[in-house]
């Protein structure tokens, strides 16, 4: 499964993201997204596989569980922000939607050097 070592080498020092098995999505996450932001889950997961990504820490919202903020796009080139968990070595998205201001800022900058080649 590619997502799994693309999240590993992206957070080096969690070696049990090697062992990730996929996704859990519930009907109200997946639905949600969906509804809220137009964004189906398959888009979602699009965002791990795809580069480049960035992966930030949510240390706000982490108080119970780590929650992680990816920043990447899809395979149609959109723009998304995904915010998720790691369970039972599965993500858990929370939510999928469109990059604001100050993400796609943060992102630009940080992808700007970033070569496919």
């Amino acid at each position: 499964m590619m997502y799994c070592t693309i999240i590993y080498r992206m957070k080096s020092n969690r070696s049990d993201y090697k062992k990730i098995e996929g996704f859990e999505w519930d009907e109200g996450n997946s639905d949600k997204n969906w509804v809220k932001h137009n964004v189906h889950y398959k888009e979602a997961e699009e965002v791990f596989v795809n580069s480049p990504r960035i992966l930030l820490p949510d240390i706000k919202h982490s108080a119970v569980e780590e929650r992680l903020t990816l920043l990447g796009f899809t395979n149609k080139e959109r723009k998304l922000t995904i915010i998720f968990i790691v369970r039972n070595y599965k993500f858990r998205v929370i939510s999928a939607r469109d990059m604001n201001k100050k993400e796609r800022s943060t992102y630009e900058k940080k992808t700007k050097n970033y070569s496919t080649v």
